[in-house]
C-alpha cells in the first residue's frame, strides 16, 4: 500500500489531480461554516437536539452545513433531483432530450446544460421552502423580524451556494480525480462521522454523568458496521463474466478476430446512484410540504414520508429498486451490446447472435440487478432498525446508507487512480 502511495506521487498529472481535489474539498469544508447573513443559528441547534429525522438526515449529507445554516445548507441535492428528472425525460418522454441522449458527447453537453438550469430552479424552490418552512414548522424566528425581502435574500444565497457546489463538482470531474458530485457527498458524510460517533457514545455509554460502557452493545454495533462494509465491498466488486467468442474474418490481406474475451457485468452496476436518487426524491415533497406546515395535508406528508416511517420506508425501498434497474439498463443496454457484438462478428457460445443474445443478456442482467437492488435496499434501511435496537438518537444517521455511499465512492475513486497507475506501468491498490 505504501509503495502504491509512493507511486502516485511519482506521476505528475495524478499528483496534480489529487492535490486539486483536496483543495476543492477544503473550500467545501470552509464554506460549510460560512453562515447565511442574519440567520439565528440557535434555531437549528435546538432543532437538531429535538431529534428531527429529516433535519438529521439532510444535515448528515450536507456535512453539518445545515446545522450551521451555511451557504451550502442545501448541499448538492437540487442537482441530483434535476439529474433524475432529466434522465427520466430522456427516455423517449421529450423527443429532443431523447435525440440528445443518442448523440454522444455533444448530446451529453446539451443535457448537462439543461440539468444546470433545472438545478437552479429546484434550488430556488427548496431554498424558499427551507427558509419559510423551518420558520413555520418550529414556531421560531429564524430571522428576527423577517420580511419577504429577507426570505428572498436567503433563497438567493442558498441557491448561489448550491450552484457553486455544482461547479466545484464539475471541476473535480474535469480537473480532479473524477466523480465530482459523489466525492462532495462523500466529503460531507465523512466530515460528520466523528460527530455521530461522539453522539452515539454519549447517548449509550454515559449515564447520569458517569461513564458506563455497555460492552456487548458496543461490540454488536462495531460488528454490524464491519459486516456492512464487507458486504458493500463484496457486492460492489462482484461481477459476472459473460464469455464472448469473435469469429475469424479476413479483410484484404489481414485476418481479424478469432479471440476469446468476456463482458464483465457487475452485480451492482449502478453503484450508489440509486440510493442518492431515491433519498433526494423522497425528501423533495417533504421539503415542499414545509411551505404549508400548519395545514393537515402537509403534516400528513411530513409524518408519513419521513425516513423512518412505514410508508416512507416502503417507498424508499421501491425507489431504490426501480432506480437500480433504470440506471443499470441505461448504462448497459442489452440491445445495443447484442448489436455491437453481431456487427463485430462476436457471439456468446451456445447463444445465437442477435435477438437471442439480447434476451440472454437481459435475463442475466435482470437477475444480477435484482440481487444488487435488494442488497442496496436492505443496507439503506438498516440504520433505522440498528438505531432502534441500539437506542441511538434519531439525528444519528450513520449506518448503511452513509457507509454505502462512503465505501462505494472510495472504491470508485480507487479504481480511477488504479487506471491511471496501470497506464504508467505501476501497480495499484487492487491489482497484485
Amino acid at each position: 500500500m505504501f509503495k502504491t502511495l509512493k507511486n502516485i506521487w511519482r506521476v505528475e498529472e495524478l499528483r496534480t489531480r489529487i492535490a486539486f481535489t483536496l483543495f476543492v474539498l477544503i473550500i467545501f469544508r470552509i464554506g460549510s461554516f460560512v453562515p447565511v447573513p442574519g440567520v439565528n443559528k440557535d434555531v437549528f441547534t435546538q432543532t437538531n437536539q429535538a431529534g428531527n429525522e429529516l433535519f438529521g438526515l439532510l444535515n448528515t449529507f450536507s456535512g453539518g452545513a445545515l446545522s450551521q445554516f451555511s451557504i451550502f445548507a442545501l448541499s448538492i441535492f437540487p442537482y441530483i433531483t434535476a439529474s433524475i428528472i432529466v434522465q427520466l425525460l430522456s427516455m423517449d418522454v421529450i423527443p429532443k432530450f431523447s435525440e440528445w441522449n443518442k448523440q454522444g458527447e455533444h448530446g451529453k453537453k446539451q443535457l448537462a446544460q439543461v440539468t444546470r438550469y433545472g438545478t437552479i430552479i429546484l434550488a430556488i424552490i427548496q431554498a424558499f421552502a427551507m427558509s419559510i418552512g423551518f420558520n413555520r414548522m418550529y414556531g421560531m424566528d429564524m430571522v428576527p423580524g423577517a420580511t419577504s425581502i429577507d426570505f428572498i435574500v436567503i433563497a438567493i444565497v442558498l441557491t448561489a451556494g448550491t450552484a457553486f457546489l455544482m461547479w466545484l463538482g464539475e471541476q473535480i470531474t474535469e480537473r480532479g480525480i473524477g466523480n465530482g458530485i459523489s466525492i462532495i457527498i462523500f466529503a460531507g458524510i465523512a466530515a460528520g462521522i466523528p460527530m455521530h460517533i461522539r453522539t452515539m457514545v454519549e447517548s449509550n455509554f454515559i449515564v447520569d454523568g458517569q461513564t458506563f460502557m455497555n460492552i456487548l452493545k458496543f461490540v454488536i454495533i462495531v460488528l454490524v458496521l464491519i459486516l456492512i462494509i464487507t458486504g458493500v465491498v463484496f457486492i460492489q466488486q462482484g461481477i459476472r463474466k459473460i464469455p464472448v467468442q469473435y469469429a475469424k474474418r479476413v479483410v484484404g490481406n489481414k485476418m481479424y478476430g478469432g479471440q476469446n474475451t468476456h463482458i464483465p457485468l457487475k452485480i451492482n452496476g449502478a453503484g450508489v446512484i440509486p440510493v442518492i436518487f431515491a433519498m433526494s426524491l423522497l425528501q423533495f415533497p417533504v421539503i415542499l410540504a414545509s411551505f404549508w406546515a400548519h395545514l393537515p395535508w402537509a403534516q400528513w406528508i411530513d409524518r408519513n414520508l419521513a425516513y423512518d416511517s412505514p410508508l416512507g420506508m416502503v417507498l424508499y425501498v421501491l425507489m431504490i429498486i426501480g432506480f437500480t434497474f433504470f440506471y443499470t439498463f441505461v448504462q448497459m443496454n442489452p440491445n445495443q451490446m447484442a448489436d455491437n457484438m453481431k456487427k463485430n462478428g462476436g457471439y456468446v457460445p451456445g447463444i445465437r447472435p442477435g435477438k437471442a443474445t439480447e434476451k440472454y443478456l437481459t435475463r442475466v442482467m435482470t437477475r444480477l440487478t435484482m440481487t444488487g437492488a435488494l442488497f442496496l435496499a436492505a443496507i439503506s434501511v438498516l440504520p433505522v432498525f440498528l438505531g432502534a435496537l441500539a437506542g441511538l438518537p434519531r439525528t444519528v444517521q450513520i449506518g448503511g446508507t452513509s457507509l454505502l455511499i462512503v465505501v462505494g465512492v472510495a472504491l470508485d475513486t480507487m479504481k480511477q487512480i488504479e487506471s491511471q497507475l496501470i497506464k504508467r506501468h505501476y501497480k495499484g491498490f487492487i491489482n497484485k
